[in-house]
């Protein structure tokens, strides 16, 4: 289940930064100067940048997937 929640700074279209919880981990998006950056479990994932917000929500959510695949005995707060 996907929940999100988001904080409007602006009056456009989409606002500058939100969060939501995909398979138990915190994820965002922060769009800083038409620039979106990902943060996975509140950590900031460096050298990733998007333009479109569901390609940075699509990365997200193929990294938690891709971690659960890869260790499933895993706890899910893991960091990458």
């Amino acid at each position: 289940m996907l929940e999100t929640r988001s904080q409007r700074l602006n009056h456009g279209a989409q606002p500058d930064f939100w969060s939501a919880v995909y398979g138990g981990r915190a994820i965002a998006i922060l769009n800083h100067y038409g620039r979106l950056h990902v943060y996975l479990d509140h950590i900031l994932q460096h050298n990733v940048v998007f333009a479109e917000r569901q390609d940075a929500l699509a990365w997200l959510m193929q990294r938690i997937e891709q971690h659960r695949s890869l260790a499933p005995d895993m706890p899910t707060q893991a960091a990458f």
